[in-house]
């Protein structure tokens, strides 16, 4: 186990404004970052493994999971569930892995209450049309889905001023650099530094 605790990050982001792609290409420069493996009772896409991209579970096994309050958060999303597993994050968080959240503004909510110093992030599209376009040409959803997820768009995005960070996915490149600078300047925070240093801190300090 490290000494040094990992840090929790919420990243939401209406469906389609690049929060899946910012992360993975985040985590590729980090080693000591990891996203949650959520469960949810959605079926996978194309190119999704179970217990990669998602723990892929029925209704009634994600329902049992509720009853024993395995879940750090969990939300009904699109009529699925999501739902995090409070062991697998607090097991990174001692190891000194910082952990991504990539969920909803309803799972947020629940999980400020339990981790009031989680920092939260809101992913932004840079315009309603550009969404739309970038949810066509997923390939991965109907017709029906796309117009659904653009209807409740607005309505996600009104939760922004509910998160301590936003960032314009525009330029990809930017908006990765954003949220890296965000989340190597967390580190930096004095609580955190002092923890992490205390031995240094100890040895200055110390009278001769």
């Amino acid at each position: 186990m490290s000494a040094n605790r990992g840090n929790l990050f919420i990243l939401s982001a209406p469906s389609g404004a690049g929060k899946s792609s910012l992360i993975t290409a985040l985590l590729k420069r980090h080693a000591d970052m990891k996203v949650s493996v959520s469960h949810t009772t959605r079926q996978p896409r194309p190119g999704e493994e179970n217990a990669v991209h998602y723990h892929f579970v029925t209704v009634d096994e994600f329902k049992a999971l509720i009853d024993k309050n395995d879940f750090f958060e969990w939300a009904q999303v699109f009529e699925n569930y999501y739902g995090t597993s409070k062991q697998a994050i607090e097991t990174q968080l001692a190891h000194g892995i910082d952990v991504f959240l990539d969920i909803d503004w309803q799972g947020a909510r629940q999980v400020r209450e339990l981790a009031p110093d989680v920092q939260t992030i809101f992913i932004v599209p840079p315009s309603k049309a550009e969404l739309e376009s970038r949810l066509n040409n997923r390939g991965q959803d109907s017709a029906e889905v796309i117009a659904s997820r653009m209807a409740k768009a607005q309505a996600e995005t009104s939760h922004y001023d509910e998160y301590d960070y936003m960032i314009i996915n525009d330029d990809f490149d930017i908006a990765l650099s954003e949220l890296e600078t965000i989340v190597l300047s967390h580190r930096l925070k004095q609580s955190n530094q002092a923890l992490k240093y205390q031995p240094l801190l100890t040895d200055l300090l110390k009278e001769d």
